[in-house]
């Protein structure tokens, strides 16, 4: 992606970017993610493409993962229609903001689409075409389920090393999430991440993952102000 013709994204913000809003660390200036990502494509030289009525689009997973096979089926069908069409037939790529959206919709796309990744999507598109000029010192990164499922936790951390020099990766096999599974069972939260805590350094304030209701139980179960990778991107190459 060389040319300026070349520089063109769909960009597909989830519809759990879109309703949930910002975490209790961040203040009233702080963007939403999906603004602060439109801010951060542009500063990379993206011209932005967005589907058309994207308010009646969702990947499905939420039906899917309840057991609602036939309304998954026509949330799915309906979003890869429609980025078929603000593609041009795939012709540019799709950027995806949640890891877990990325994965539902790859396992039930055809290949027609070039669909994305948030984590590939920074490292091999955008950060090519961005200058970081205020490192972080020290962050904590959590490779949520799905990253770990499509093989990114190399590239994730490749990916924040870039933005700060030391990098903490939580180990845990599940945040307990699950979706929206923690706001009606907590202690699945609770448990996936009773060794967080002290995995995270003393001078450590701020994590970053892939993932809005990852990161919604990372925030209660640390006690330290955790969001979207992008914001760390945006605000290093500010």
């Amino acid at each position: 992606m060389n040319t300026t013709t070349d520089l063109k994204v769909v960009y597909f913000p989830s519809c759990i970017n879109r309703s949930m809003g910002k975490n209790s660390f961040q203040s009233a200036d702080d963007l939403q993610l999906t603004e602060l990502t439109h801010k951060l494509l542009v500063r990379a030289g993206f011209t932005i493409i967005y589907p058309k009525s994207i308010d009646s689009h969702c990947c499905g997973m939420p039906f899917s993962s309840k057991g609602f096979a036939e309304a998954n089926h026509t949330q799915c069908e309906a979003l890869e229609t429609a980025l078929l069409k603000a593609s041009e037939n795939g012709k540019y790529p799709v950027l995806y903001d949640m890891s877990p959206c990325f994965y539902h919709s790859k396992e039930a796309f055809s290949e027609a689409l070039k669909i994305v990744d948030p984590i590939e999507f920074m490292l091999d598109y955008a950060m090519p075409n961005l200058t970081v000029k205020n490192k972080k010192d020290t962050v904590a990164v959590f490779p949520v389920c799905s990253v770990k499922k499509i093989g990114k936790m190399e590239q994730l951390l490749a990916l924040s090393q870039i933005c700060a020099n030391n990098v903490t990766i939580i180990d845990s096999n599940c945040c307990g999430f699950a979706g929206d599974r923690g706001f009606l069972i907590p202690e699945l939260n609770e448990h996936g991440l009773r060794d967080l805590k002290s995995q995270i350094p003393a001078n450590c304030k701020e994590g970053f993952s892939t993932s809005r209701t990852c990161e919604i139980g990372l925030e209660k179960m640390s006690g330290i102000d955790f969001k979207s990778i992008f914001y760390l991107i945006e605000e290093v190459t500010r």
